[in-house]
């Protein structure tokens, strides 16, 4: 069994049902997304359908996961116990109505109601702020993790009212008084979420993650490119919202050379730790391997697009037919590996922990069925392959809708999978594990990182 990094405390974090709650509410909207995308493939959907689809999927899936995993992860390693436990839970819902709303409201064309959808994703996402920001506070000194995390957080707190702002501004306009237009709001809006709040805390996550599964560590080489990555990649997400936002393309520019050296210098760093790996294979390895090849391959269509044109809408994912590439790729499997260990170890350290010694527990890998991971992960490497590689060569229609009913599959195989897990293992199966994220608890007081027993290896 993989072991969490020594020193680590398990005692920070909230009840383990509420990150449980994030995921398996994401995982819901990934079900809705992909199968939304199943639909977009062969027909047209009323209203804004695809604005909706691409929200549901970043918002509804990557951010919420993000959010349930910075929720407990950020105490677990660095050794501070989360601020509020109930802002935890409260979080979650405001963001899951809040986004379930904006999609009904896009589909249906009732632009008038997206402001109060809006304003209740807003709420969530600045709770989550507040709440893992007070948490994060109290971690000193920053590491590469916890420095990656304060720019997602600080990438929240600003995407949420440009958000806001955007959905008034469909039927109220809001920016001619301001001197700036849509366009250009949409375009810093887009840029901050998607590599600030989103890629910023998958980064930090996957330097600590890809090490742990591996049980490799970075030498000096890596550690180069680590540092050329810590000045590139904030740095370079900064400047091309501003060039982005003000219109300045040799500033965008500058940006996106920045951004997308940072990025690949740390796509060399995962690849030269999985390619040391000294274990045997595991659902996180395979699908970091995929991460990795999918983002090198964005970065390199990326770079000769943005250098010709950093602030052009159709230019805001990179290359205009690399979208998917990056979120299912860059993303998805990232996401989709990682849980294959958090939410086993959740159960795990709820469940078995306490046993251990006194009788034979099974370990993490055990609590899941590795027929249905290698399953899911065959499926969703063809279906999302062929979903990302049709743009870029030129799939006739009936292969990319094909690929997408594949994907889905896939993701479908991966949920049961995820289940039957919690259904199987936690106390009281599904239903007892998740509905004790609503019992009363009382606040537990914080603790700086002076007061724990952390190990000297920080």
């Amino acid at each position: 069994m993989i072991q969490i990094p020594g020193g680590r405390r398990t005692d920070q974090q909230p009840p383990m049902a509420i990150p449980l709650w994030h995921f398996v509410l994401a995982l819901g909207f990934l079900v809705v997304g992909v199968g939304g995308g199943t639909v977009l493939a062969v027909t047209t959907l009323p209203g804004l359908s695809g604005l909706a689809h691409l929200h549901v999927l970043l918002v509804g899936w990557i951010a919420v996961t993000i959010m349930g995993a910075m929720t407990q992860f950020v105490p677990v390693w660095s050794g501070v116990t989360i601020h509020s436990r109930r802002l935890a839970l409260a979080q979650l819902w405001l963001v899951t109505v809040g986004v379930a709303g904006s999609a009904t409201v896009m589909l249906a064309g009732a632009l008038q109601w997206l402001p109060a959808a809006g304003a209740l994703m807003m709420a969530g996402i600045w709770t989550f702020v507040y709440n893992v920001g007070r948490t994060l506070a109290l971690a000193r000194p920053y590491d590469f993790t916890e420095r990656h995390f304060a720019l997602a957080l600080a990438s929240f707190g600003l995407v949420a009212p440009f958000g806001f702002l955007l959905s008034v501004d469909f039927t109220i306009p809001v920016f001619d008084p301001l001197g700036a237009t849509r366009l250009e709001v949409q375009l810093t809006h887009a840029t901050i979420a998607l590599f600030g709040a989103l890629l910023a805390p998958v980064v930090g996550a996957l330097f600590q993650l890809a090490q742990m599964f591996t049980q490799t560590e970075p030498d000096r080489l890596n550690e180069s490119l680590l540092t050329i990555e810590h000045v590139c990649f904030p740095a370079g997400v900064v400047m091309l919202a501003l060039g982005r936002g003000l219109a300045i393309e040799s500033l965008a520019r500058v940006g996106a050379v920045a951004l997308l050296v940072g990025l690949a210098a740390f796509a060399v760093v995962i690849t030269r730790l999985l390619v040391g790996s000294t274990v045997d294979r595991s659902p996180m390895i395979v699908r970091y391997w995929v991460v990795v090849a999918s983002v090198l391959t964005w970065v390199a269509l990326a770079a000769p697009t943005w250098w010709a044109n950093p602030i052009s809408y159709d230019t805001l994912f990179g290359h205009p037919d690399s979208r998917w590439l990056l979120i299912f790729g860059g993303f998805g499997f990232v996401i989709l590996g990682s849980l294959y260990h958090i939410v086993p170890f959740i159960i795990w350290i709820e469940r078995y922990s306490g046993r251990l010694g006194f009788e034979q527990v099974p370990t993490i890998d055990d609590l899941y069925d590795d027929r249905l991971e290698r399953a899911d992960f065959w499926a969703m490497l063809v279906g999302f392959g062929g979903l990302s590689a049709g743009p870029l060569v030129g799939f006739p229609t009936v292969a990319v809708t094909a690929s997408s009913a594949i994907a889905t599959l896939g993701v479908v195989v991966f949920v049961a999978n995820m289940v039957l897990t919690i259904h199987r293992h936690g106390r009281g199966g599904l239903t007892g594990v998740l509905t004790s994220a609503l019992e009363p608890n009382e606040e537990a007081p914080t603790a700086s990182r002076n007061d724990l027993e952390t190990s000297p290896d920080r």
